[in-house]
């Protein structure tokens, strides 16, 4: 149950004693959850009976329900609950910068230039390269593998749904790698996929959260750090850090084999700039 949702879909149609308290838990859910039920009632001006029957409005058994639930809801969001009219000093721009910029420092310091090289070479040598990722940026960083990895002449494809993952994976070998991208490395459907693919024998590399459970499935893992804050209003920077590490992946792929990459890209440049003109330095196909 989402009970801070449940509140405040139900507010306006409680009795004004049970409105009080809505209205005193929606203030602070982590202060209302270590009320007993005559410090919360107290507070609120009404009786014991009204935190009752409050409770079971909102479809708990009891008061010890509900306050198990608020207990939940302030663990879970309570960097979500800032008060109205709060914000940070920093404008937009300036926040989001900072924090990227922190992000991308840290997690530069966890890049471990073997095991960077190891993957590439991994890659390299496949026969067959696989990405996998489910949902949101895991699933951006799959195609992104793909966008990366096929300049440089890599027979590679992606998948973002799951039980195409689970297709893809029972068709691999010993000859296949996996690339498999999470930004939390716990998602159940790609480890089912992973573990699949790793049955019949792929070598699997992991941009993941070190530690994870897909960290643990990966022959070599790239780790990517994660660090949410409480500006819960910008999008995360984690996908910075993974994407980082992606490109100094396909940075590394290349380089192994640096004259033929270099052709390969010429002509890519050759095919595009044939295609839509304009000045020499655009981007290759980005």
């Amino acid at each position: 149950m989402d009970v801070v949702a449940r509140i405040g879909a139900l507010h306006a149609g409680l009795p004004p004693s049970e409105r009080k308290i809505a209205a005193l838990v929606l203030a602070d859910v982590e202060l209302a959850s270590a009320l007993s039920i005559g410090q919360l009632a107290a507070r609120a001006g009404v009786g014991a009976a009204s935190v009752t029957r409050f409770a079971r409005a909102l479809g708990c058994r009891d008061v010890r329900e509900l306050k198990r639930e608020l207990v939940r809801a302030g663990a879970i969001g309570a960097r979500f609950f800032a008060a109205e009219g709060t914000h940070d000093p920093l404008d937009s721009a300036a926040l989001v910068h900072r924090d990227i910029i922190e992000l991308l420092a840290e997690n530069r310091a966890h890049l471990d230039r073997a095991h960077m090289r190891e993957a590439a070479r991994l890659l390299r040598r496949a026969r067959m390269v696989y990405a996998f990722g489910l949902g949101g940026w895991s699933a951006v960083m799959a195609e992104e593998a793909r966008t990366r990895l096929v300049r440089f002449g890599l027979p590679i494809a992606s998948y973002q749904d799951a039980v195409m993952q689970r297709v893809a994976a029972a068709t691999m070998d010993r000859s296949s790698a996996l690339l498999a991208c999470s930004l939390t490395g716990r998602t159940a459907e790609l480890l089912a996929a992973v573990t699949v693919a790793r049955g019949y024998g792929a070598r699997v590399v992991a941009i993941t959260a070190p530690g994870s459970p897909l960290a643990r499935l990966a022959e070599v893992v790239l780790p990517v750090v994660t660090r949410e804050t409480d500006a819960v209003l910008k999008p995360s920077s984690a996908r910075y850090a993974a994407l980082m590490m992606l490109d100094v992946l396909a940075t590394e792929v290349a380089m192994i084999q640096p004259a033929r990459s270099r052709e390969l890209l010429r002509r890519i440049k050759v095919v595009l700039d044939a295609h839509r003109g304009g000045p020499g330095r655009q981007p290759l196909g980005d």
